[in-house]
C-alpha cells in the first residue's frame, strides 16, 4: 500500500468515526441515573468501589459528597479553609475500564480544576469561594466571585457547618466529542470506579495541608482538637447515551473514539534545587490537553491562601527532546494564560498550562518536559502535577465503525 493509499484509508476511517459520533449525539438519549447511594465513615472505610451500570455508551459519572464539620465549644480548635476546600473531600479518584486499564488516577483537587478547564470557567459557581480563585496575581484588576459547591471560609469554635462538593468524573471528553467513551452493553467484562475518601480532611496547618486538606488550624503547626468530621454521604450518578442508533449489522459506534483513552493522571516530585532547571516528563505517545502544577513550597500563614511567595519561581518552560523551548516564561505569563482560559486566577502557587487547541504531542516532539526553575526552595518542597491527555489504545479497524444503513 502506497503512502497516499494509507492516508486515504485513514481519512476514510476518521470520516466514518465522525459520522457514527454525530448519529449518536443527534439520536441517542442522555441518561443520568443513580448507581450508588450510601453513608461511609472514612475513619473506618476509606475506599468505596462502585460498579457502573453496563448499558449504553458511558460519558462519565457525577459524584456528590457531603459531610459536617463540628468544632466543639470551649475546647475546639477554630479552622480556616485551604485553597481547595471541599474539593479535597476525595483524596483520589480511579477508574479501571472493561479491559482493566486505569484511565483515571488522580486527586480531588486536580479533578476539580480539570472540570473548570473543560468548562472554560470556574466550576459550579455558587454562594461561596470553595477554591481560592480570584485576583491572586498582578495581571490586572479583573475578578469573579466563584465557588465549586460549598465550604465556608472558616468554622469557628463552637460552630459546625455542612461541607459539600460535586465532582464530574469524565470518561468521554464531552457530550459532543465522544473520544474516550465506553460502549458498556457487554457481557463478561467489568469496570470499577474507586473513590478514596480523605481521612485527613481537617489537619494542622503545614506545607502539605494546603493541597491535601479541606480545613486547617488557624495557627501553623497547631493540631486540631475536638473537631468531628461526620461520615460522608455519597451519591453517584452514571451519565451515558442510551437508545443508540442501529443498522441491520448492529449498533453504530465510533470505533476510533472508543479506541482512544481519555487519560487523567497525577504525580508528585521533589528534590528540587534552587536556580536550576527541574524537568517533569510528559509520557510518550500521548497528546496532552492540559497540565496543572502546584509548586508546594510554603505553609500558608494564618489567613493566607497559597503555596508560594510571589518571587519563589523564576520561569516555567515546555522543552522538547532537542532542548527547544515551546515556551519559557516568567510565572506571571502562566498566570495570565490561566486567567484567560478560566476567567479567574488560581490560588497562588497553582499553575495551568492549557494546550487544548494545540496539544503537546509527545508523538511529534519526542521526549518532552515541563521545566520549573525555582528561585527559592524550602525544606520538603515538592511539585504536584495533574495531566490530561489522549492516547490510542492500539490498532483499531478502519472503515468498520459505521455499519451501512439497511
Amino acid at each position: 500500500m502506497t503512502p497516499n493509499e494509507m492516508a486515504a484509508q485513514q481519512a476514510q476511517a476518521y470520516q466514518v468515526n465522525l459520522a457514527a459520533r454525530q448519529m449518536i449525539v443527534r439520536n441517542a438519549v442522555i441518561r443520568r441515573q443513580q448507581i450508588f447511594a450510601g453513608t461511609v465513615d472514612p475513619a473506618t472505610q476509606w475506599n468505596v468501589e462502585i460498579a457502573p451500570r453496563y448499558a449504553g455508551f458511558i460519558l462519565g459519572f457525577i459524584v456528590n459528597i457531603r459531610t459536617n464539620v463540628d468544632v466543639a465549644a470551649a475546647t475546639g480548635t477554630a479552622l480556616t479553609k485551604t485553597p481547595f476546600g471541599s474539593a479535597n473531600l476525595l483524596s483520589q479518584v480511579r477508574f479501571d475500564d472493561l479491559s482493566n486499564n486505569t484511565r483515571i488516577q488522580t486527586t480531588g483537587w486536580h479533578l476539580a480544576l480539570l472540570d473548570s478547564a473543560r468548562g472554560g470557567q470556574p466550576y459550579l459557581v455558587n454562594r461561596d469561594n470553595t477554591i481560592a480563585a480570584g485576583v491572586n496575581y498582578p495581571v490586572d484588576s479583573f475578578q469573579h466571585d466563584n465557588s465549586l459547591v460549598y465550604s465556608p471560609t472558616a468554622i469557628a469554635q463552637g460552630a459546625n457547618s455542612d461541607v459539600a462538593f460535586t465532582y464530574y468524573v469524565p470518561i468521554a471528553y464531552s457530550e459532543q466529542d465522544l473520544t474516550g467513551g465506553i460502549f458498556a452493553a457487554v457481557n463478561n467484562a467489568t469496570a470499577r470506579l474507586l473513590l478514596t475518601l480523605n481521612r485527613d480532611f481537617v489537619q494542622a496547618r503545614t506545607l502539605t495541608a494546603g493541597s491535601d486538606a479541606g480545613y486547617v488550624t488557624a495557627a501553623s503547626g497547631t493540631a486540631p482538637a475536638d473537631v468531628t468530621v461526620s461520615p460522608f454521604e455519597i451519591e453517584v450518578y452514571q451519565v451515558y447515551y442510551d437508545n443508540l442508533p442501529r443498522s441491520d449489522k448492529g449498533y453504530i459506534l465510533p470505533v476510533i473514539d472508543m479506541g482512544t483513552y481519555y487519560d487523567i493522571k497525577n504525580t508528585a516530585q521533589s528534590a528540587i534545587l534552587a536556580n536550576q532547571d527541574y524537568p517533569i516528563a510528559y509520557s510518550n505517545f500521548r497528546d496532552f490537553l492540559s497540565t496543572f502544577a502546584i509548586y508546594r513550597n510554603r505553609a500558608a500563614a494564618t489567613g493566607a491562601q497559597g503555596f508560594v511567595n510571589t518571587g519563589d519561581i523564576n520561569t516555567w518552560a515546555v522543552e522538547t527532546a532537542n532542548f527547544t523551548n515551546l515556551s519559557k516564561v516568567a510565572p506571571r505569563y502562566a498566570n495570565a494564560w490561566a486567567r484567560q482560559a478560566l476567567g479567574n486566577d488560581l490560588p497562588q502557587g497553582v499553575f495551568y498550562f492549557p494546550s487544548r487547541n494545540k496539544p503537546v504531542s509527545t508523538q511529534t516532539y519526542g521526549n518532552t518536559n515541563l521545566v520549573l526553575n525555582a528561585a527559592d526552595v524550602q525544606a520538603n518542597a515538592s511539585i504536584l502535577v495533574g495531566y490530561e491527555s489522549f492516547f490510542r489504545a492500539g490498532t483499531v479497524g478502519l472503515a468498520s465503525g459505521l455499519a451501512p444503513a439497511g
